[in-house]
């Protein structure tokens, strides 16, 4: 994965079912997609060649990966079902609440613990996703870990 046009120039989230989130999530969000265009690794399998402009959304149940190529040109759309990632994601956010409620009212050494265990949740959850794009799309950790995030970010519904 050394080939520096494999990576995501761009990067979308379907913006048709968000509602209105928290500054929190709102910040998760932001600098999810900075970091990620930063630096990341992506590199679907297949005769495809990048820079890469990538949509994220999820329709009936499932993630949808929509790579397209800079300028927007289709390449591959790739759809994953959305059951496997539910419970992490329920996970996630139930610990993040409590590490944001934490951070106004509890004593450093609880946030700490609490941000250890919102860390140790989201790597898990990039680890799955991972392993759900293995023989599609190679990614690194770090990519992983941005893409989750962002994962979680089109969880928030009304």
């Amino acid at each position: 994965m050394g080939d520096p046009r494999q990576r995501i120039t761009k990067i979308e989230l379907d913006e048709r079912t968000v509602v209105r989130r928290n500054p929190d999530v709102e910040h998760e969000r932001a600098v999810a997609i900075f970091d990620l265009l930063e630096e990341n690794s992506f590199a679907p399998v297949g005769e495809f060649t990048g820079p890469y402009e990538l949509h994220l959304a999820i329709e009936e149940n499932r993630l949808i990966f929509d790579i397209r190529a800079e300028g927007g040109s289709e390449l591959h759309k790739l759809q994953l079902p959305l059951t496997p990632f539910r419970g992490i994601v329920k996970d996630y956010f139930t610990i993040c609440e409590s590490y944001y409620t934490a951070i106004k009212r509890s004593s450093p050494s609880q946030i700490e613990a609490l941000d250890m265990g919102r860390r140790a949740v989201h790597d898990e959850g990039s680890e799955l996703l991972r392993e759900r794009l293995d023989g599609k799309i190679e990614l690194d950790k770090n990519t992983a870990r941005r893409l989750f995030t962002l994962i979680c970010v089109l969880h928030i519904r009304g």
